[in-house]
């Protein structure tokens, strides 16, 4: 979801922005109509997580995909094509960190400091330590398909002067995160910042200018800062909602605010699979994301697992909750419940759910 007071005031201001006459899919990057468009964008967000100054915040576009390639061409790539210069650390928590694992591959020598794929991704595992030299170290701040996030950070003790690099796509903004204690953080913006098509990226400056001279120019992050995220067209139009959806954080009183309502609205969930006698949670406790809650039927055959999973969808689809089959990968049932989400959302779920119990 975006929050509904965003959807309503990007109506009204289709055709008419900020009194330009235009709609901001209608302006020139480069004029003075975006411009303070772009900035207002910037400073909220700079505001709302308390981004240190000598960090860098860039929108880019290709996803969090494409961030998979960028950081290690970036920051660990060698002056030749297909050859590493440095070591890449990284922790596999699911899919998502595996894309990222398999691309570093290509442009950084990648070693994996633990993984939890010995019981299905179902829990957060205890990284190991940097030895100190190695270009970054990366997580997945969150797990979307697996139900998974991070409770703590490494410590900063394990990991030394090695920058930490985050996925923080589907959880930025969900609750406080100390940016000082990363070198770069990327966030795809279709969970909780705006629509699909933009990526925010916040890169502490030292960390900038260390591509080799083969890397191609859209790739370069010195070139995107050093032209403030205009080197080409950005997506202007994304750039805008997000400026909006903080407007909207902002007014709900910030991150720490929107923590506690995504925690009370987790809580009534979770606390509901606790007690089902049908359906349950297959993530370990510690580990439970805020943001992505998958369930499952309790044990039984996989065909009527299947079955009873193809009519809860259906039957919820019916009542007007949407979206909830699980990832293709992995099946099940799916709620995800971002910023935007209100509590009512949550307890009509819940609410179905018991419905559904005592029908089945």
């Amino acid at each position: 979801m975006l929050p509904l007071p965003v959807l309503e005031r990007a109506a009204i201001e289709m055709t008419n922005a900020n009194g330009t006459g235009q709609s901001v899919m209608e302006m020139s990057h480069r004029s003075g109509d975006f411009k303070p468009i772009i900035d207002k964008t910037e400073a909220l967000l700079r505001e709302i997580m308390h981004i240190p100054a000598n960090y860098r915040v860039l929108f880019l576009q290709g996803g969090a995909s494409l961030q998979f390639s960028m950081i290690p061409l970036n920051l660990a790539a060698g002056a030749e094509p297909g050859k590493a210069s440095r070591r890449a650390l990284y922790v596999d928590t699911g899919v998502w960190a595996q894309k990222a694992i398999e691309e570093a591959a290509k442009y950084a020598d990648v070693s994996v400091q633990a993984s939890s794929k010995d019981k299905n991704y179902t829990y957060i595992p205890a990284p190991s330590a940097a030895a100190g030299d190695e270009a970054y170290y990366h997580i997945t701040l969150n797990n979307t398909i697996v139900g998974t996030r991070w409770p703590e950070l490494p410590p900063a003790k394990l990991l030394g002067k090695v920058p930490l690099a985050a996925d923080a796509s589907s959880c930025i903004l969900s609750e406080p995160l100390d940016v000082s204690r990363f070198g770069i953080l990327y966030a795809g913006a279709q969970k909780n910042l705006g629509p699909a098509g933009t990526t925010v990226v916040i890169i502490r400056e030292d960390l900038i200018g260390k591509a080799p001279a083969w890397t191609p120019v859209l790739l370069r992050y010195d070139i995107h800062a050093g032209e403030g995220s205009m080197y080409n067209t950005p997506p202007c139009y994304g750039i805008y909602i997000i400026g909006l959806v903080l407007e909207w954080l902002k007014a709900q009183g910030g991150v720490a605010a929107m923590e506690q309502k995504n925690r009370e609205k987790a809580a009534l969930l979770y606390d509901y699979l606790e007690t089902s006698r049908m359906f349950r949670s297959p993530v370990e406790k510690p580990s439970r994301s805020l943001m992505n809650i998958p369930f499952v039927p309790v044990e039984t055959g996989p065909d009527k697992r299947k079955e009873i999973e193809i009519r809860f969808v259906k039957e919820a689809a019916a009542s007007g909750l949407v979206n909830l089959a699980g990832h293709r990968l992995l099946g099940g049932m799916r709620a995800s419940i971002y910023n935007a989400m209100p509590t009512e959302g949550v307890q009509a779920l819940v609410a179905f759910m018991e419905s559904f119990e005592k029908r089945n």
